[in-house]
């Protein structure tokens, strides 16, 4: 039986090595993770806030206040008409905007994937052509759960040649069943039937 192993490495190839103990205590570390959640914190609170100003001021220059009262309905209209017209306007750049956006993340989880897969390359290691007996294989798999030895042969029926023979001889004689009928019938018949001298 044939199977594939993949050779190991030696306990003293470049690629083990031992990870160097770190400088910092495990109470220091956990100081400076707290002081960085903070610090992350407060850098979300201040973009939120910058963000909410910078939307009052472009909405403040860009929709000055309506001055509706005492104005005739000609104007009311015209001013309709416009406020269409910028609707219409602002439609199309949101529209514009979100299809760069879906464009930008389509091409940032390409690149991903790319990424992904220039990184994880996975190499066929070397195999070769090891001879191994079924009873090395169980111990492989099955470690220290496997008992006893995997020798079909010895789980095999030994048949001796002097049964083949006579069991060829009691077939040929079964040939003829009257032979067979009229010899047993009768006490003499049971009799050598109970004796083992039956034919």
């Amino acid at each position: 039986m044939f199977c594939y192993h993949q050779k190991a490495p030696s306990p003293l190839s470049p690629r083990v090595q031992a990870k160097p103990k770190s400088k910092i205590s495990a109470s220091r570390k956990l100081s400076l993770k707290i002081l960085l959640l903070q610090r992350a914190i407060d850098d979300l609170e201040q973009e939120k806030v910058s963000r909410d100003e910078e939307k009052v001021k472009y909405l403040s220059e860009n929709l000055p206040p309506l001055q509706i009262t005492g104005l005739p309905i000609e104007e009311l209209q015209k001013l309709c008409r416009q406020l269409h017209a910028k609707i219409d306007v602002v439609d199309e750049e949101r529209y514009d905007f979100e299809h760069k956006v879906i464009k930008n993340n389509r091409d940032i989880h390409e690149l991903k994937l790319k990424v992904q897969d220039l990184g994880g390359k996975f190499k066929k290691p070397a195999l070769r052509k090891v001879r191994v007996s079924a009873d090395e294989m169980m111990r492989a798999l099955l470690g220290s759960k496997h008992k006893g030895s995997m020798d079909l042969r010895a789980n095999l029926k030994s048949v001796k040649k002097e049964d083949i023979k006579q069991e060829k001889v009691i077939s040929s004689e079964v040939g003829d069943w009257r032979k067979n009928v009229e010899a047993m019938s009768g006490m003499e018949g049971r009799k050598k039937m109970f004796a083992g001298g039956g034919q």
